[in-house]
């Protein structure tokens, strides 16, 4: 295939370890000076806890060196899958949502002594009150470029990376959520730089699927300003976690019916490069495990699956989520989170590579 993409990998590097601790699901943002900003849910004891906290860390030398993690938010709950952006007015928006999934009994019970005991107290804490309070989907903003942020402001869907910027300075979140008590693929903007956010438009899935096999999707706006939108699938055969995409011709007001790709993966982070190609990142829960990523060069009519590019390998299915930015100097930073080497627990890692056009 003409002009078919290579990638020459420059580095990969652990960028935050927790000693002891559990961390994952990372998302990376550009600042308008030159900063790299990435968000994780940190301080975790496992993939389900009830202590996560949506945390941040930061890098000013494209991504060599790192300081010390911020919190952002920790609530009661287990604060999950933080997202970042900065909008065109320099607001950095950060996404997550809460879960009270540890403390179904079976997330319990197969925990440590002294662990369960510092679990149970803490879910004995949780009244009604607290649960109703905290739990759901959320944008938390800040204007100084993440010194203070801003009171936490509830959003109709979640998504692990969160929303994106448009070219007409609209923001828009594409998601999973409720709709009169049924799951949907939701579609949120907002217009006033994530102050307030209102459900636009749901995505059509085909008739004969099943909606919670549709999950973590993300968006990315290509140079004609059609939206290309991909999902996380998840069907009972796990050989057919394609990933699946709709595109929407509108600024996001109606998408096309939910297709398939040839993307096997999960889930999705894409961005336009300056090329105008789109870039596909995601995770490989199957050996040879690891991180992967794919071109579209057509605004995403194709994929060009016949050179998937690897990122890095992995030593189990405990991976992914990863994320990227393109730097000045065309090279594209990619964050993503699993075990380094023979480590027990997780950190976050980043490959730094260049794609030859």
């Amino acid at each position: 295939m003409a002009n078919e993409p290579t990638a020459k990998i420059i580095s990969t590097n652990v960028i935050c370890r927790q000693p002891g601790r559990y961390i994952g699901w990372p998302t990376i943002a550009r600042t308008h000076n030159g900063d790299l900003v990435v968000v994780f849910s940190g301080d975790r004891d496992a993939h389900i806890c009830p202590w996560g906290k949506t945390q941040m860390v930061r890098s000013s030398d494209g991504g060599k060196t790192w300081a010390a993690p911020v919190t952002i938010n920790n609530t009661p709950l287990d604060d999950r899958d933080a997202g970042i952006i900065e909008t065109d007015k320099g607001t950095l928006v950060v996404s997550w949502f809460t879960s009270l999934a540890f403390s179904d009994p079976g997330q319990v019970s197969w925990l440590p002594e002294t662990m369960r005991n510092g679990w149970m107290r803490h879910i004995e804490k949780l009244d009604q009150e607290t649960r109703a309070k905290w739990l759901g989907n959320w944008i938390r903003r800040s204007e100084d470029g993440g010194k203070t942020w801003g009171v936490p402001i509830r959003n109709h869907v979640s998504a692990p990376h969160g929303p994106i910027k448009l070219s007409d300075k609209r923001l828009i979140y594409v998601g999973t959520g409720t709709k009169d008590g049924k799951g949907i693929i939701g579609v949120e903007e907002s217009r006033d730089d994530g102050r307030s956010w209102s459900l636009l438009a749901t995505v059509p899935i085909p008739s004969d699927e099943v909606i919670a096999h549709y999950d973590e999707p993300h968006v990315v706006e290509a140079e004609n300003g059609k939206l290309v939108a991909m999902f996380r699938s998840e069907p009972k055969d796990r050989s057919q976690c394609f990933l699946k995409q709709s595109e929407s011709t509108d600024g996001g007001k109606s998408w096309s019916l939910a297709h398939k790709t040839a993307i096997w993966g999960y889930p999705p982070h894409l961005i336009r490069l300056r090329n105008g190609w789109l870039l596909v990142v995601y995770g490989r829960r199957m050996p040879p495990f690891g991180e992967q990523a794919c071109i579209s060069r057509d605004a995403g009519k194709t994929w060009d699956t016949a050179h998937e590019i690897i990122l890095a390998g992995a030593p189990n299915d405990d991976l992914g989520y990863p994320a990227s930015v393109q730097l000045d100097d065309g090279s594209i930073f990619t964050v993503f989170y699993q075990c380094a080497k023979s480590d027990k627990n997780t950190c976050l890692m980043a490959t730094h590579w260049q794609l030859a056009e």
